[in-house]
């Protein structure tokens, strides 16, 4: 059952076509995902998730302020990205999910966003953490991602764009890696926000097993 009563056999199919690495670093991985986009752009490929991880590095997208940023004394890169959203950060353990998808007519990015959203909500429940998402208040930061429900805790960042109808980058759940860099930056833009992994929640979850249900709820195959 998906979140706000929405069942998977009434979103629209998307197939997708599945690429898959384990550990990219984040400045090549970006120079990847501008070939793929402009590939799909130029109808030379299919809609396509690239799942991955990355060694550990915060992002900050254009409205990031300079107090969210962490202490340079970690020793953690600090890379401006061309995507929406804050800061955010990828390390061993967390699923990237990069999303090059062509939209429909009609069809804005946020309303993928949502879709994403509702596909990683099913994908989490077939690993044992029930989630949902949150529609943003009037005047608040931005609450794209989604939230475990019995806890309150984010457990999926999500930071897209589109161009020329295409999307890219995409989303990121936290699976079995070290929580602590999320504690020396403000995630998000929410100070308060706590970040949780399928781990931390469920006391299982492994890479091999988050991927696999991922890539199903996105209906991606090889």
């Amino acid at each position: 059952m998906w979140a706000a009563g929405i069942k998977l056999g009434r979103m629209k199919s998307r197939p997708l076509t599945l690429v898959q690495d384990d550990l990219v670093e984040y400045e090549k991985a970006m120079a990847r995902m501008v070939e793929l986009v402009e590939q799909r752009q130029r109808d030379e490929r299919a809609d396509t998730l690239w799942l991955l991880s990355h060694p550990q590095v915060y992002t900050v997208g254009r409205r990031t302020p300079d107090e969210h940023l962490p202490d340079p004394g970690h020793r953690i890169p600090v890379v401006e990205t061309t995507r929406g959203g804050q800061l955010t950060y990828h390390g061993p353990g967390q699923l990237v999910g990069y999303l090059i998808v062509k939209l429909g007519q009609g069809e804005g990015v946020v309303d993928y966003i949502r879709e994403v959203e509702f596909r990683l909500i099913e994908a989490l429940g077939r690993v044992g953490v029930v989630a949902e998402r949150r529609d943003t208040p009037p005047g608040a930061e931005l609450l794209t991602g989604v939230w475990t429900k019995a806890t309150g805790r984010k457990i999926v960042s999500i930071g897209m764009r589109q161009s020329r109808g295409v999307t890219s980058h995409g989303f990121a759940v936290n699976v079995d890696g070290d929580l602590e860099p999320w504690q020396w930056a403000v995630a998000c833009g929410l100070p308060e926000v706590d970040m949780t992994s399928v781990r931390r929640e469920s006391g299982v979850g492994t890479m091999d097993s988050v991927r696999g249900v991922v890539a199903e709820a996105f209906e991606a195959t090889l």
